[in-house]
């Protein structure tokens, strides 16, 4: 792919070597990398379509008085940040800018957790799984669950909004925050929230910083509420011979006023590919089922998965099974869990995110089968039945001609039938670079302008993540337009 370059100034020669100086002075000479190969891995996150540049350097800071005289040095040198976490974003948010400064924050790894307030503070590089395991250890849940928990980081969920397959029940990353400590684009720290569960104290600043992918400031902290760990949960699999069975049966449990931990979906192709990878036919005597639902119940009381197996069986499921114990329910949910692993055996695979209103998802999944079938490559669904965010993973033969570009032309229908349905572009994952076009769409004329606005008073000089969600550098143009 093309680098990504600027549209002004990104300080060279002379001027860029006085700036990389100043940042040695502030995060230590190991912490500044500017040799190409060193800084490669930096360059983008999991997306592997998009444009992608080389920065100026790649700087790790460890604290946030480190990152707040990162940006002012940026700012007086007119340089560019991108802010980064682990990199296991999936819409080019985090992709190097030519000649821009990739803030790189995963030595910012602090934990501690308060067991009588039920706060964890947290810094943005930590891990979220060990943010996790710290509220464990102290008998205590952090909810939110993205799948790759095992090594994004809070920073990331939190500039991303991430969410999981327990969303639904428990809330998304953005639900569980109390307070950030953010650097703004003039270097000033600012610290939002309170100390109280309830406060209505001015505009709601967490909610306008997560989710704002390091265009408006970057989080360097964050105050997180945990709640008393549930009970290990019990685990109920359906099998259906049509998708739509499968979505009138979620419709059917969520109109009995029970909630389930995780709900999910995978269709057929997802299905198929599992019941060969795991050599384990769900369906041993005919093919693989049109859908599976996967519900798990995380209370000592069996209605919640009781009435999911009621609604599953009056929406005509070919099988409803509810597992005896904890091992058979992990049994179960390895034909969820195992999904990546399979698709690695079909070729290389691109997770895309979307979302649509609950009872479109059987016509979102048909619709992309057909969009698959139209470009010539595999693309299988799976996602949260109960929000009606969905996965779809496109699968490339790299050793195909025109692979690549079939799949860059799907990823895009992918995004035109969820907004013809009714969705936005993303739930979970972000705009980033990727879905800068069918984001204005989404939002609109007006929304766009509001955006801009917003970009130009937090930042005016267009210096954070120029290019992520649309925004462009030069953002003096957008706020007359606004």
């Amino acid at each position: 792919m093309e680098s990504t370059t600027l549209e002004s100034g990104t300080g060279t020669g002379a001027f860029a070597h006085e700036l990389l100086l100043e940042l040695v002075e502030i995060v230590g000479t190991y912490h500044v990398l500017t040799d190409p190969e060193t800084m490669e891995p930096y360059r983008r996150d999991m997306q592997p379509l998009g444009e992608v540049g080389l920065p100026l350097a790649v700087v790790r800071p460890r604290t946030t008085e480190e990152v707040s005289a990162v940006v002012l040095a940026c700012g007086r040198a007119g340089v560019p940040i991108i802010p980064r976490g682990a990199g296991s974003g999936m819409t080019g948010a985090a992709n190097a800018v030519d000649g821009a400064i990739t803030l790189v924050l995963t030595r910012m790894n602090d934990i501690s957790v308060d067991e009588e307030a039920q706060v964890a503070t947290v810094q943005a590089g930590a891990v979220t799984l060990e943010v996790k395991t710290a509220a464990q250890e102290h008998g205590l849940f952090y909810a939110p669950d993205p799948t790759s928990a095992d090594w994004c980081t809070i920073g990331g969920n939190l500039a991303n909004g991430s969410a999981g397959p327990c969303g639904a029940k428990y809330g998304v990353t953005g639900d569980a925050v109390r307070g950030l400590t953010v650097v703004l684009a003039s270097g000033e720290v600012l610290r939002t929230g309170r100390n109280t569960l309830k406060g209505v104290t001015g505009y709601d600043l967490n909610r306008l910083f997560v989710g704002s992918e390091g265009t408006l400031g970057i989080i360097t902290e964050a105050q997180l509420a945990l709640s008393v760990s549930p009970p290990a949960p019990s685990t109920t699999l359906a099998t259906f011979d049509d998708v739509h069975r499968a979505v009138d049966a979620v419709t059917r449990f969520l109109a009995t006023g029970h909630t389930l931990s995780l709900l999910e979906i995978m269709d057929e192709r997802c299905v198929s590919s599992v019941e060969r990878y795991l050599e384990a036919p769900l369906n041993e005597d005919g093919p693989s089922p049109k859908a599976v639902l996967f519900g798990q119940s995380d209370t000592e009381n069996s209605a919640a998965l009781d009435a999911f197996g009621t609604a599953c069986e009056e929406a005509g499921a070919t099988l409803v099974y509810a597992a005896e114990d904890l091992a058979e329910g992990q049994m179960l949910m390895n034909y969820w869990s195992s999904l990546e692993s399979a698709l690695e055996q079909e070729g290389t695979w691109i997770l895309h995110e979307t979302t649509v209103p609950r009872t479109k998802v059987a016509e979102l999944i048909e619709r992309i089968g057909q969009a698959s079938r139209n470009r010539g490559i595999y693309v299988g669904v799976h996602g949260h039945a109960a929000d009606g965010t969905v996965h779809p993973m496109i699968v490339m033969d790299s050793d195909a001609e025109g692979q690549l570009d079939a799949a860059a032309a799907v990823y895009q229908d992918i995004l035109d039938i969820a907004l013809d349905l009714g969705g936005p572009v993303t739930g979970e994952h972000g705009v980033g670079r990727m879905k800068c076009d069918r984001f204005a769409q989404s939002v609109g004329e007006t929304g766009m302008a509001v955006h801009r606005a917003i970009k130009f008073a937090l930042d005016p000089a267009g210096l954070l993540n120029p290019g992520c969600m649309g925004l462009a550098q030069d953002t003096s143009t957008d706020r007359r337009t606004a």
